[in-house]
């Protein structure tokens, strides 16, 4: 984190140096102005205003302006002179430096015009383009700079003793536990020991309903605590925890370089050399070939040359990266490579993991028959609900979990392999396998039952005082996001897979229930990159999308690997992108957002070299016969809007991003999702 302390600064450095320079560049400009000859000749004022010796105190003020003003420039031009690589600051030194020496030749001499009002002005409108140009860049990555603050200053440490001190976060280590207040936000990753409490993770992983805690569940740093008050024992600190991990993978993101910025290097190059050719060739036409004054052929190759810096090509790209990527990250969407990040627009198919990914890996109930007509639903649900809640079981869990209030039952006891029984109410109550009902030779002729075998679901029966009353059916619970998401990669053209371990007839049930195009099932762990792999041989870009865990080797495989659902552990090796949320529509957010960022990056690109090709021709006079001439100051506003335009540009990706969050009639509150009854 402190490296990226050390970036921040030095761009704010760098702001506020070309702050300075520019109100300073400013205020010498004026009296520049004022005192230039050609300007007041056109004003008419200038037999009032001359004196003796005004040239040279033209040149004075503009010294200054040059070698004060102009030193970014001339430094770059060092700096880029000496890697061989020329570009918008030789441009730009070039240009002040022609207008300079010429004018300073004139005050000596020289016959012709002098160019300081020019040259004032220019290199005063280059530092105000400069300027508007870093605060781009800071705004750019703000988020990256928010993330930072997130983290408070101290944590109120619990002593053995149980008393509480203050300490710097420097001062914490594993193992320590923390006393977190309401409000507070959370100074460390770490495990819940007591107290329950909502957490606001949203800056963090873009999800906008707070997450309730518990003991044994984990807190991430930077997270804000709601109203209860919570004791956490130490985890992760440092580089090791949540927030440093994301926040390097975003600076590790914003500064790798994309195929996109290769081409814009490339094209920025070659604009270099035509600038300084065209402004050579500028100055040989109107000088040599029209045969007009000096000054005036020294000013088009003046304006030339500044028009033409490719700075705005130069920052086309790595705007739109830096707020693409800062945008990713505060919605949950980390970013691991670039490359594949940009190649997720070509998708054509997306391969889902079944368990964790489309569903939630926990059972739920689906269906609920009722035999008997003194029974209804909810009581059937409600007697059984209050028996497996005294059961450990996965399938029992997930039944207890579909109601509130549970009844008390006594007289408890475990049916070996067949079921569970109590007494509820005075009444003997069993919740049983259908292997139970066979033993007992009370066989079940229903349709419906049938069904629900067919869709791979498991379904137990309650009996009451040995009358069966009812059956539940319990399913690895789907997402309720999961259907959205099919329904939206099929509005983008993208065909749907699924990929399991699971039986035939589970897979085909989930396939049906969601709409997807294609299912592989009882597929083993490690056949997964096979079947990746076939689906690439058909001449498809694929995604495969899963949790990172036994999906590893498919992950690698696809042209593009999303982990799903990876919570607080971001460093997974084989993911290109990761999902710090369990919701499948953020694979779809991720597409949308490669597609509208390269949108981006092609829109500044298409602008920064566009202007260049009608704006040289201008800047060298080609309209000159029609009296459209440009000054070398107005060539500067011009280059300078150019570049201003390409980042404000740049930073409204943040307006035509897709939204992360879930719309509000797809969202739970927290507490009642486990209890959904898919």
């Amino acid at each position: 984190m402190q490296t990226n302390h050390h970036d921040h600064h030095d761009h704010k450095g760098h702001l506020q140096e070309f702050r300075r320079r520019f109100f300073i560049a400013l205020a010498l400009t004026i009296p520049i102005l004022i005192l230039s000859p050609m300007l007041q000749h056109w004003a008419g004022v200038r037999e009032q205003l001359a004196f003796e010796g005004e040239l040279f105190v033209l040149l004075a003020l503009s010294s200054v302006v040059y070698f004060y003003g102009g030193w970014p420039f001339l430094k770059g031009l060092a700096r880029e002179l000496s890697a061989r690589n020329p570009g918008m600051m030789t441009l730009v030194a070039v240009a002040i430096s022609t207008a300079y020496f010429y004018s300073v030749a004139v005050v000596f001499g020289l016959p012709g015009d002098e160019l300081f009002w020019e040259l004032s002005t220019l290199v005063t409108i280059m530092l105000l383009g400069h300027w508007i140009e870093m605060r781009s860049i800071l705004g750019a990555s703000r988020a990256l700079e928010e993330l930072v603050r997130l983290m408070p200053s101290e944590a109120h440490r619990l002593r053995d003793d149980g008393s509480v001190e203050d300490v710097a976060l420097d001062a914490l280590h594993p193992g320590d536990r923390i006393l977190i207040r309401p409000g507070e936000k959370v100074p460390a990753d770490g495990l819940v020991c007591s107290g329950r409490s909502e957490i606001d993770e949203s800056m963090l992983t873009g999800e906008s309903v707070p997450v309730l805690k518990g003991e044994g569940e984990l807190v991430i740093g930077g997270s804000v605590n709601g109203e209860g008050a919570l004791t956490v024992e130490v985890r992760k600190m440092g580089a090791e925890s949540y927030l440093s991990q994301v926040i390097e993978l975003v600076r590790e993101a914003q500064q790798s370089k994309s195929r996109t910025q290769d081409l814009a290097n490339r094209a920025a190059k070659v604009l270099t050399a035509v600038a300084l050719g065209a402004g050579a060739l500028t100055l040989f036409v109107w000088s040599t070939l029209v045969g007009s004054a000096f000054s005036f052929s020294i000013e088009r190759t003046v304006t030339v040359m500044v028009i033409a810096c490719p700075h705005a090509l130069g920052l086309a790209v790595p705007l739109v990266v830096a707020v693409s990527t800062a945008l990713a990250a505060t919605n949950g969407l980390l970013i691991r490579n670039r490359v594949a990040f940009e190649r997720a627009r070509q998708i054509q198919a997306v391969i889902f993991d079944k368990t964790g990914t489309l569903t939630k890996g926990e059972f739920g109930v689906t269906d609920v028959l009722v035999f008997d007509q003194d029974w209804d639903e909810q009581r059937v649900l409600e007697v059984a609900a209050s028996l497996e809640s005294q059961s450990a079981h996965p399938i029992a869990r997930g039944i207890a979990a579909t109601v509130e209030r549970h009844r008390r039952v006594d007289n408890f006891r475990s049916l070996t392999g067949r079921g569970i029984e109590g007494t509820i109410d005075g009444q003997d109550v069993k919740v049983v396998s259908p292997g139970y009902l066979s033993d007992a030779q009370r066989g079940l002729d229903d349709q419906r039952i049938e069904a629900l075998s067919e869709q791979g679901k498991t379904v137990v029966f309650v009996l009451v005082d040995e009358q069966l009353v009812g059956a539940i059916a319990v399913a690895d619970i789907i997402r309720p996001e999961a259907r959205a998401t099919i329904a939206r990669l099929h509005a983008l053209g993208i065909r749907t897979m699924m990929l399991t371990g699971d039986n035939a007839r589970v897979a085909r049930w989930v396939g049906r229930e969601i709409g997807l195009d294609e299912v592989f099932a009882e597929v083993l762990p490690d056949q997964k990159a096979q079947h990746v792999k076939a689906v690439q041989a058909r001449g498809l870009t694929v995604a495969m999308t899963g949790d990172g865990v036994n999906d590893a080797p498919a992950l690698a495989q696809a042209d593009i690997g999303i982990a799903v659902g990876a919570g607080t552990e971001v460093a997974i090796a084989t993911a290109d992108v990761i999902l710090v949320r369990s919701n499948p529509e953020d694979v779809v957010n991720i597409i949308e957002l490669s597609r509208a960022t390269y949108r981006k990056m092609t829109q500044n690109l298409a602008w920064a070299t566009g202007y260049n090709i009608f704006a040289i021709p201008l800047a060298a006079g080609v309209l000159a016969a029609w009296g459209v001439l440009l000054t070398p100051a107005a060539g500067a506003v011009l280059m300078s809007l150019s570049t201003v335009i390409v980042a404000i540009n740049a930073r409204l990706l943040r307006f035509g991003a897709p939204n992360c969050e879930l719309p509000a009639d797809r969202r739970l509150p927290q507490q009642t999702r486990q209890r959904r009854v898919a």
